[in-house]
């Protein structure tokens, strides 16, 4: 699929056809706006495509079957970053004010995050980050703006010690091995290192660092030092071309695909189905349970495949985890915006302003995951203003050499690694940004 620079891949979708060449003034008092950034194109595009049709599947099936958010209809637009910092920064300048104004970005990138976040600051624009970004703005308190919903990548890599640990026959056991972390050499890559730091130095374990340049296809010589330091575990903070490649290179050596663990970005079926045996015994890990499937993946079927409008055109993604992910996120977004109604008003549409205070107020009991078929994809998710992120949980799963099978019950991570890092590096970031530290008390 050929993108040309910051085209958009879907022109403007609204529920009624009639709508379409409205203008945006006209829209902006009848919708509300997400904007949809993703990478279609560039080495992580085997990821970036599945989740991106999750995404926009979700919404199309929103506005179908429900009618929008009580009445009111979600317009949507998606602009083609390739993963490229620039052009993801060209792509919230460009839509951050359309149709109202952008209800909340899911940026796909951390570099990307990295770059809008002061920028949404002082534009009032929502960054909502599921499962990656920047893992310090989790504290409310500094980053009004921003939302890493479900966890982070410190609480990833907790659940995966916490796994290996388990493994082992508790957490003594780690004492004395050796976990190493081949990273894709960008901020994304180095997200992992502040917790596993922390871990390595309470648990006695020895930490091996592995940065890999990108897009991640020269890794010979890394694996030859894997080879040589025989760490026990290997962790994998990679996506797109970088999985497969190490995954080659570490039966090229004769490194043990049970002894690897991948985040979640690495931990999807592209990432290893052409390896088939290959990949076989390598683990992954799950924001919530995205390997599952659930009533939800039935609605989007009825509402959106039966009707030929699915963004999954050659069958490949769909009810993909990667493309569940996509979903998740667009629900959370949703949401968001239904809860800012409750408070703010039902039917009407909502300012960026209003659905931030949704983001910072959502409460997901049980009752509701159930009633939007997410029951056995997630548990209850309740955030705060001291705490974007909500409830972590994750699952562990392995791939058999056809398919991921879940191989864990639910983990959460351990706030005792988690709480001082969220808040250190919060005040960190407060500090040197000269940024107010909110009272949510007074609040």
């Amino acid at each position: 699929m050929k993108h040309a620079l910051i085209k958009t891949t879907a022109a403007v979708v609204v529920a009624a056809a009639g709508l379409a060449g409205v203008s945006s003034t006209a829209q902006a008092a009848e919708e509300n706006f997400i904007p949809l950034l993703v990478y279609r194109t560039g080495s992580f595009a085997p990821l970036g495509i599945p989740w991106a049709n999750g995404k926009i599947d979700y919404l199309k099936m929103v506005n179908e079957r429900d009618g929008g958010v009580n009445g009111v209809k979600i317009v949507y637009e998606e602009c083609e970053t390739a993963y490229s910092t620039d052009k993801g920064v060209e792509c919230y300048e460009r839509l951050k004010d359309k149709f109202g104004g952008a209800t909340g970005y899911d940026t796909q990138s951390t570099g990307i995050t990295f770059a809008v976040t002061d920028k949404a600051m002082v534009d009032g624009r929502s960054v909502v980050t599921v499962g990656y970004g920047l893992s310090q703005s989790a504290d409310g308190r500094v980053f009004k703006w921003n939302f890493p919903l479900l966890g982070n990548y410190w609480t990833a890599y907790d659940v995966m010690i916490q796994d290996i640990a388990k493994n082992l026959g508790g957490e003594d056991k780690l004492k004395g091995k050796k976990i190493a972390l081949v990273y894709h050499d960008s901020p994304f890559g180095k997200e992992p290192i502040p917790l596993l730091e922390a871990r390595a130095k309470d648990n006695g374990f020895e930490l091996q660092l592995y940065p890999v340049a990108a897009p991640g296809v020269e890794q010979k010589s890394t694996w030859l030092q894997i080879r040589k330091n025989r760490p026990d575990f290997v962790l994998m903070q990679s996506a797109g071309i970088m999985t497969p490649t190490a995954i080659r290179e570490a039966q090229a050596v004769g490194y043990p695909r049970d002894k690897m663990y991948g985040i979640w970005w690495a931990s999807s079926e592209t990432d290893v189905a052409d390896l088939g045996d290959t990949a076989k015994g390598y683990h992954g890990i799950t924001i919530q349970n995205s390997a599952e499937h659930g009533r939800v993946h039935d609605d989007v079927k009825k509402y959106v495949y039966d009707k030929g409008q699915g963004a999954d055109t050659d069958g490949k993604t769909f009810g993909s985890i990667a493309y569940t992910r996509g979903m998740m996120i667009s629900m959370l977004q949703v949401e968001a915006i239904r809860t800012a109604q409750e408070k703010f008003g039902k039917g009407k549409a909502m300012t960026p302003e209003q659905v931030r205070w949704g983001y910072e107020n959502l409460n997901l009991d049980q009752a509701r995951l159930e009633a939007l078929g997410f029951a056995k994809l997630m548990r209850p998710v309740k955030t705060t203003c001291e705490n974007h992120m909500g409830t972590d949980w994750a699952r562990i799963i392995q791939w058999d050499g056809k398919a991921f099978k879940v191989v864990s019950d639910w983990y959460q991570s351990n706030p005792k690694y988690i709480t001082p890092l969220v808040q250190s590096l919060g005040e960190k970031y407060a500090t040197e940004k000269k940024l107010p530290v909110r009272d949510c008390a007074a609040e």
